[in-house]
């Protein structure tokens, strides 16, 4: 196993962006994974967060309402929907081409008997 010459790189996350974190996890219809992997984060890390929140070591500032978590919860929503449509567009796609390769099969066979059926003439 190598050894680490230079000790690992730790990222430090501002009260603001931990709090955004947590705020935007608490709202319905949102899953703690689909906001760990918006933000890039581990969603254990964001689990932290959140038991912290609870415990009080994370104040959220009640003058500084986030005014963005609407848009943001509607922008994941919005991705996921996306997603889903790409998925249905790749099944799709892999649906024709093998419709595509059936079909091109069917006319090689076709043409391969009507040569032996020249041929024998």
């Amino acid at each position: 196993m190598p050894k680490y010459t230079q000790p690992r790189k730790t990222w430090q996350y501002t009260q603001e962006f931990k709090a955004k974190a947590v705020q935007l996890s608490l709202m319905e219809g949102v899953q703690v994974k689909q906001i760990a992997e918006t933000l890039d984060i581990h969603p254990f890390m964001l689990s932290r967060w959140r038991k912290e929140f609870r415990e009080g070591k994370i104040m959220v500032d009640k003058r500084k309402k986030v005014v963005s978590l609407k848009k943001e919860v509607k922008e994941l929503n919005k991705i996921k929907a996306l997603e889903k449509k790409i998925a249905k567009l790749e099944q799709e796609n892999d649906l024709l081409k093998k419709w595509q390769r059936f079909l091109a099969e069917t006319h090689q066979n076709d043409i391969d008997s009507s040569r032996e059926t020249d041929n024998s003439e």
